[in-house]
């Protein structure tokens, strides 16, 4: 439905969200509340809203994370809802985690600890007990040892940066890396010219790659089978990236020494080779806060200026404001849609001032300022055009 910009936008919040994220929501323009009927955008992090009956009302969906595996965004493309992530703003927490895994597994310090936890009697007893079962728990350091990287994006990079810095080598494999994360990238991490290339030279291989059909058990038997004997596994990002009985066999087999995951897992459970944590890969303060902040001010922009800024569904489109009347299209890539939407335009008397229009797979979004008020009959005639699936009107909103 075309619909002009509210001057008050109501935006529900489906989980506990930084304060600090909701402070940049203006008192004047916003209402930010759990118990809002017909909100205009919501905010979100762990709340599974697969099965949820998201309003009418709802132009964009914002998750103070990485991941969206919670938000049904294919629903949402149908709708012309932009879906918001915050991509790097817990990068921090998470490579520091994955450093905490590597210590956990190369020391042993888990069996470690419970060992130590176990022991009975008086200081002279324990200390003696303590000296005899510890040769049992002797590990390997990190100086020298091989991390393998699959995924280099924001924490991928970090991760590598990091292990740089312990003395280790590097190796990372990233098919899709973007120019940007290729410049920011360390030249001494070495390019694996495939997974296998890479699992067979790493004494440490950790993942970082979002979960999706072609990531689905990236790692199997088969590349198990790849890997250098006693390797350790580490996996924060999610657990549907790695074949869980495809690990038992590489512990079974010796090719795999431990796992260290952020999921917890009924096959693994108690399983003396498998470190699992709570999922605390982005349980920080500073990773909560600077998620917050990412996502409300990307979701601000888009709400009144129409930007479009770290979707996962649509292509980031920017246009400086030239002109007070604005217009934004979300709509299939379709041909000949835009010189549709133009032509309406034209027909209407509005002079065009500024355009932008770009494409990212099966979605297009376009902006356009014009010189004058948009009358509402215009905007109901681009809102009836075969593909367009939502249209707003976004005048400049006053203080």
């Amino acid at each position: 439905m075309p619909e002009r910009a509210h001057k008050i936008f109501q935006v529900l919040t489906l989980n506990s969200i930084s304060p600090l994220g909701l402070k940049r929501f203006a008192a004047s323009h916003y209402v930010v509340g759990n118990d809002i009927a017909e909100p205009d955008a919501i905010l979100v992090r762990s709340h599974n809203m697969l099965q949820m009956d998201i309003p009418p009302s709802v132009k964009a969906i914002g998750r103070a994370g990485a991941g969206t595996n919670n938000v049904p965004v294919k629903d949402m493309n149908l709708r012309g809802v932009a879906v918001f992530n915050a991509p790097g703003a817990n990068a921090n927490a998470v490579k520091e985690l994955v450093l905490a895994g590597m210590l956990l597994a190369s020391r042993n310090l888990v069996p470690a600890i419970r060992f130590t936890e176990g022991l009975q009697g008086d200081d002279a007893t324990l200390h003696k007990l303590a000296e005899e079962g510890k040769k049992q728990f002797a590990g390997i350091e990190l100086p020298g040892r091989t991390l393998g990287i699959i995924g280099l994006g924001a924490i991928g990079r970090l991760v590598a940066d990091a292990a740089l810095r312990l003395g280790m080598k590097v190796m990372g494999y990233d098919p899709e890396i973007t120019v940007e994360a290729a410049w920011n990238l360390s030249a001494e991490v070495k390019k694996a010219q495939s997974i296998e290339e890479l699992l067979h030279n790493s004494d440490f291989v950790t993942l970082h790659v979002p979960l999706l059909e072609a990531t689905r058990h990236l790692i199997n038997q088969q590349r198990v089978q790849n890997m250098k004997k006693g390797a350790i596994l580490l996996n924060f990002s999610r657990d549907g990236i790695v074949d869980e009985n495809a690990v038992l066999l590489g512990i079974e087999s010796g090719k795999i020494k431990n796992y260290v995951c952020d999921f917890p897992s009924q096959k693994f459970q108690q399983h003396a080779a498998v470190i699992m944590l709570p999922h605390l890969g982005a349980s920080t303060r500073e990773a909560e806060e600077n998620c917050a902040i990412m996502v409300v001010e990307q979701m601000m922009d888009y709400l009144e200026n129409g930007n479009i800024s770290n979707t996962v569904n649509f292509p980031n489109v920017t246009m400086g404001r030239e002109s007070p009347y604005r217009v934004a299209v979300a709509n299939s890539n379709v041909p000949n849609l835009l010189g549709q939407i133009s032509t309406t335009m034209a027909k209407a008397g509005l002079n065009i001032h500024n355009m932008v229009n770009k494409s990212r797979g099966e979605m297009a979004y376009t902006l356009v300022d014009v010189d004058s008020p948009m009358p509402q009959q215009t905007i109901d005639e681009i809102a009836a055009i075969p593909g367009v699936l939502m249209v707003r009107y976004l005048p400049v909103l006053a203080d």
